[in-house]
């Protein structure tokens, strides 16, 4: 799994939106602007991922835990949706290969990692993942948050990780740059987002990394932050890919306003 390639892959922060919203026709057309840009995504990419490593927002773990299930299950982790989406199949094959690899980087950096041979597909990793891949014909692989969410620990993590980025594989930190329950639907939702983001925005495209990753350390500081992350499950993810993006400078590459607020997705490399 540790083959160099020729072409450096991006790593990338995706907001993934409400539940099993592409199986679902009227949010569809709410979320016309994620699917549009999620389905052209991969055309962006220099190659083909070899495979995928996602960290979402909807699994976090005592000590980071890497799937190791050849055939990850799905994970119908979402309340109130109709029937048919509790049936939904993303069949992407998993990658033991890779979950050893994502183990040995861990370790190289002194960090302890589980492994979990029955972790499958949250909505946070099927969502974004059949958009982009239809075919379910990258393989996947699933690393936890930790459950303390240190920022700078999950910055450490994604720099332990970057070495995938040159072998082939696409970092995805999937979750949300407003994620309060209480607050979707509510017009009073939207300026408090559209500050938070900007916040996020500014510290990605900061050319300095470490000032990019302080910024990221200091999310707290930010104009609303814990109105828009009452709980940071969904930002965590962002750390780890600021980790991965090493030098690399992020840019947003959408936004899409849903449910009054916005939500952003970026790219680094």
């Amino acid at each position: 799994m540790n083959a160099k390639i020729s072409s450096r892959l991006p790593v990338l922060f995706i907001s993934h939106g409400g539940g099993p919203w592409p199986y679902i026709e009227e949010m569809r057309q709410l979320f016309a602007v994620t699917e549009a840009e999620l389905t052209k995504l991969p055309a962006s990419l220099p190659a083909k991922p070899q495979a995928i490593l996602v960290v979402t927002g909807h699994w976090e773990a005592p000590q980071f835990t890497v799937s190791t299930a050849e055939r990850p299950p799905m994970m119908y982790d979402y309340y109130g949706f109709p029937e048919h989406t509790y049936h939904v199949q993303y069949p992407a094959a998993g990658s033991p290969a890779l979950a050893k690899r994502v183990s040995e980087l861990l370790a190289l950096n002194g960090m302890p990692v589980q492994e979990d041979a029955e972790r499958g597909f949250d909505h946070g990793a099927f969502v974004p993942l059949m958009l982009m891949y239809p075919h379910a014909d990258v393989p996947v692989v699933l690393l936890s948050m930790k459950s303390d969410y240190d920022p700078l620990a999950h910055i450490k993590l994604g720099e332990a990780l970057a070495p995938l980025r040159d072998e082939g594989v696409l970092i995805i930190g999937s979750g949300l740059t407003y994620h309060n329950m209480r607050g979707f639907g509510r017009p009073a939702s939207l300026e408090p987002s559209v500050q938070f983001e900007q916040y996020l925005y500014e510290a990605i495209a900061n050319p300095s990394p470490q000032q990019r990753n302080q910024a990221l350390v200091d999310w707290e500081q930010a104009p609303f932050a814990r109105l828009v992350h009452p709980r940071e499950d969904h930002l965590i993810p962002l750390m780890v890919v600021a980790g991965a993006a090493g030098n690399s400078v992020g840019e947003r590459i959408f936004t899409d306003t849903v449910f009054e607020v916005v939500m952003a997705s970026y790219r680094f490399g």
